[in-house]
């Protein structure tokens, strides 16, 4: 029984604690599991009932800065990109408005940017154009091919 004293009521909750632990722990786990499963059911009907607002929500977002960004890093994480600072090289990205090996103006569009990074180690290199990018592609993976053709 709980008590007005605030020290005797901690130590009667604590004495009860200490003798139904176990069972308290079980109540607990079952607690967690209905949860947790009625939560699944309700996320999951809202999912049905909610196709095409999610997917208009989805949709808008993806046209944000914050969605952009997002994506874009994704799929450089994806395509083997690493690194400590993924914003940095966003924002060095999207502010590069010419190659940095050939100094060929960049213009905004699909495919004319291209973050470039070392397939071996996944480090972040240069902001390239598309022409300089396949280029230094064709030259790290034929190097070794190349200084073996001008030794015979």
């Amino acid at each position: 029984m709980p008590h007005k004293d605030p020290e005797q009521a901690k130590e009667y909750y604590r004495q009860r604690y200490i003798k139904n632990k176990e069972k308290m722990k079980q109540k607990a786990k079952e607690n967690y599991y209905e949860n947790k499963q009625k939560k699944l059911e309700y996320l999951k009907d809202y999912r049905d009932k909610n196709k095409e607002k999610i997917k208009e929500d989805h949709r808008r977002y993806r046209q944000t800065e914050k969605g952009k960004r997002g994506a874009a890093i994704s799929c450089w994480k994806w395509r083997g990109l690493v690194s400590d600072d993924y914003d940095s090289i966003y924002d060095r990205y999207i502010n590069t408005h010419e190659c940095d090996c050939c100094k060929k103006h960049i213009t905004h569009g699909l495919g004319s940017r291209v973050m470039d990074h070392c397939h071996k180690t996944g480090k972040f290199r240069n902001v390239l154009c598309h022409d300089c990018n396949i280029l230094r592609y064709h030259l790290d993976n034929n190097y070794q091919a190349y200084l073996r053709m001008m030794t015979l």
